[in-house]
């Protein structure tokens, strides 16, 4: 381990973190904004729920194209004035989606969005580890949460604001877009300072005795494990609201305040993540959550709507509470490589489950929408995949 990760002199930057983490939660408004709103979409422009499954794909892949691609370069050439500009570019597709006039329009508002997020996340990522202080699971945890709190004020903001307003008014929220803009420069006049004084070279870097074969089969793995985790996530996300609208005869509103208490509880989940992840390892964390969370998601189908509240606040805590510790335990395996874990993991993971989105929306135009669930249930299965993963002591010489 790196002395300057552990040293006096690394301290926790708190007020850094606090406000990556109040920008994340504005990038991620924005996204979930942009799921909270398919009702209204569906009814304005007669979509489909595959149309719907492609704009999430149109949205995720976007992001998971770029994002790995943003953490190579970056991981050798610092931008850090490239976090306003993709909060710039969320603002533009905010705009389209409010003012669009087809569904091609749709689409490149959300891929606008996309392209936003792939900017954003490898280098917040890298903000977040440097302002750490050696606290890498709790600053992950802080960071991401405010992404999950944004998550699940987006289907709220929907509620009161879109649906009562009408579509124009989604063009609102490119002013908290626009106050992002505004945090993130200072944010990157704060770690260009830290760049130059060469702090951010050797900052948080471990060491380890893993060949580089077993170091990929385990980021594959890592990323298979993301994979399930999002493809359920989203499911929720794309499509809860008409399951519950479905099997319960819910209108809207109360639609998105279902689908509100499992974002807030992956929220809580993502802190809690972190948290234990510091005090016990991410590798126990990874375990419990994915593979913990299977008897509640097999369950979720088949219960009352009073039930299904409950399983969606206990599955949303132990479903989020992985991902934290699956970045530091990434982050550990590749030393050095911030922005590729970053890009990898927010970004091509997150793609994956944009392509589940498509064909799980297809599934549903097919099957019903009971019937993708009842399928969904399964994915945390392939936690086991746990196993192939090297233990903690392995990765410190």
């Amino acid at each position: 381990m790196t002395l300057a990760a552990t040293s006096p002199a690394a301290r926790t930057s708190w007020l850094v973190l606090i406000a990556i983490s109040f920008c994340h939660l504005i990038n991620d408004i924005m996204q979930s904004l942009l799921a909270a709103i398919y009702p209204l979409l569906a009814l304005e422009f007669d979509l489909s729920f595959w149309q719907i499954g492609l704009m999430t794909f149109a949205f995720q892949v976007t992001a998971s194209l770029l994002q790995p691609l943003v953490g190579l370069v970056t991981d050798k050439h610092p931008m850090p004035q490239s976090l306003p500009v993709g909060m710039g570019s969320t603002i533009c597709g905010l705009v389209l989606l409010a003012m669009a006039s087809s569904y091609s329009g749709l689409l490149l508002g959300a891929m606008l969005i996309g392209i936003g997020s792939a900017i954003f996340h490898p280098e917040s990522s890298r903000v977040a580890r440097l302002a750490s202080g050696g606290r890498f699971g709790t600053a992950q945890s802080l960071f991401q949460v405010g992404g999950n709190f944004g998550s699940a004020l987006g289907p709220l903001l929907a509620a009161f604001i879109v649906v009562p307003l009408g579509r124009p008014s989604v063009a609102i929220f490119a002013l908290l877009a626009f106050a992002g803009v505004v945090i993130l420069n200072r944010i990157g006049a704060w770690y260009g300072a830290l760049a130059r004084a060469s702090v951010a070279r050797g900052l948080g870097r471990t060491t380890h005795a893993l060949s580089r074969n077993r170091v990929v089969w385990a980021i594959v793995v890592l990323a298979v494990l993301t994979f399930s985790k999002n493809a359920y996530t989203a499911s929720i996300a794309s499509y809860y609201t008409f399951f519950l609208m479905d099997r319960f005869d819910l209108g809207i509103v109360p639609a998105q305040q279902m689908l509100f208490l499992f974002l807030a509880a992956t929220a809580v989940g993502v802190m809690l993540g972190g948290l234990i992840g510091d005090r016990f390892g991410p590798l126990v964390v990874i375990w419990g959550s994915i593979v913990g969370v299977l008897p509640f998601t097999l369950v979720l189908p088949y219960v009352g709507l009073g039930m299904t509240a409950v399983l969606s606040v206990v599955i949303g805590v132990i479903i989020a509470s992985a991902f934290p510790a699956i970045v530091v335990y990434a982050q550990m395996l590749m030393p050095g490589r911030i922005g590729l874990v970053a890009g990898i993991f927010f970004g091509f993971a997150f793609g994956m489950g944009g392509i589940a989105a498509v064909v799980l929306g297809v599934l549903a135009d097919a099957r019903g929408i009971a019937w993708v669930y009842q399928i969904c249930a399964f994915l945390p299965m392939l936690g086991f995949m746990t196993i192939f993963l090297p233990r903690r002591a392995l990765l410190t010489p």
